[in-house]
């Protein structure tokens, strides 16, 4: 059977299966380091790993069909699967505590080894606002760096829209398959990315918008860039997730200020009070990005929550992915009645929350 004797065709049996993320898989490796072969291993070598049941049961009993059915979109003209192993995968990506076992792209995949700044921010901007993301986008696509965002309405859009006007490069990173469009509003849009750069997901085909998928998704936007830029965002946004994973991966986080009467300029005044930089001209970023660019970033540990250790090792226990209650108590060694505190305090300060009795990392 072709799913059972190509390397990729394991990649992605092991990507499509629940609670498969880079740490399970390093665990993985570290017991079969040709990870064919985990297919074959036995239930209770599985669950030795720490796998959770319904990630062994997957690896024990693969959907080959699903795994064709991708196998034969990446034999498309520019349709690319890109694993983890692979040369096209971007090294920025690899560092980060969590990046996708495999990517699906379409359009121009030599773009991922450029430099890249994000450009994230309200779905709803003021006009200066608008202004302000359009200018910096159009600025730094002339300088050849690729602008990436998520496609999203508001400040997404109009950074690609910059990129594209000029016909310049831009990467759109989705919260849903790479063949799926959202919102619709960006169809055309998402077309011309194609056409001038790149589309990309970790979802597999078909998988529409869910809340949970989009901290997933901005993890990714922030791994791939050397900074990222929020030009207006609520204390409560997205655009402050895309900040807060830069900021655990060290990447630069970058703020336009605005006035203290504007609540779209508030995430960003929080941001500058953490530690962002404060951004009045391209100039601003330039600087540190080029200063940054000759020395390796690396994912530090310390940086990664600023929460008291045991509460950083619980949220180590969770995924993007929901995950049950059950395996928090399994995974963390600790009662119901810890674990359910614990949560609750996890939940307030932003770091995770909870869905359908499971709980997944924001």
């Amino acid at each position: 059977m072709k799913t059972q004797h190509t390397k990729l065709a394991y990649w992605l049996a092991l990507q499509f299966a629940p609670g498969i993320s880079a740490k399970q898989f390093n665990v993985i490796k570290q017991f079969c380091p040709d990870f064919e072969e985990i297919f074959s291993s036995s239930r209770a070598d599985l669950l030795s790993l720490g796998l959770a049941e319904e990630s062994v049961n997957a690896i024990r009993t693969p959907d080959w069909r699903l795994v064709d059915q991708h196998l034969t979109w990446g034999e498309a003209q520019g349709h690319y699967i890109i694993s983890l192993d692979c040369p096209h995968y971007p090294e920025q990506l690899k560092q980060i505590a969590s990046p996708p076992l495999s990517l699906f792209a379409k359009g121009d995949v030599s773009l991922l080894k450029k430099q890249q700044l994000a450009i994230v921010g309200s779905r709803h901007p003021t006009p200066h606002g608008k202004d302000n993301a359009y200018q910096f986008a159009q600025h730094f696509g002339q300088q050849d760096w690729v602008i990436t965002s998520g496609l999203a309405l508001g400040i997404d859009g109009i950074a690609h829209q910059a990129a594209l006007d000029q016909g310049k490069p831009t990467i759109a990173v989705l919260g849903t398959g790479v063949d799926v469009v959202y919102p619709k509003a960006h169809h055309s849009m998402a077309k011309k990315v194609i056409d001038h750069g790149l589309l990309l997901s970790e979802f597999p085909l078909g998988s529409n918008a869910q809340k949970a998928h989009f901290p997933r998704r901005n993890r990714i936007i922030s791994g791939l860039s050397l900074g990222v830029l929020v030009v207006e965002a609520a204390v409560r946004s997205g655009s402050l997730i895309t900040a807060r994973f830069a900021n655990e991966q060290n990447r630069e986080v970058f703020a336009i200020p605005g006035s203290i009467h504007n609540p779209l300029a508030r995430g960003c005044h929080q941001l500058i009070k953490q530690g962002a930089k404060l951004v009045e001209s391209a100039d601003d970023i330039f600087s540190e990005l080029t200063s940054q660019q000759a020395q390796p970033i690396e994912f530090k540990e310390e940086k990664k929550t600023g929460l008291a250790k045991d509460y950083a090792d619980m949220l180590q226990c969770i995924d993007f992915a929901p995950t049950s209650v059950d395996t928090i108590i399994e995974k963390t060694g600790l009662t119901a009645k810890e674990v359910s505190s614990m949560l609750l305090v996890l939940e307030l300060k932003g770091f995770i929350s909870a869905r359908d009795g499971a709980y997944y990392r924001q």
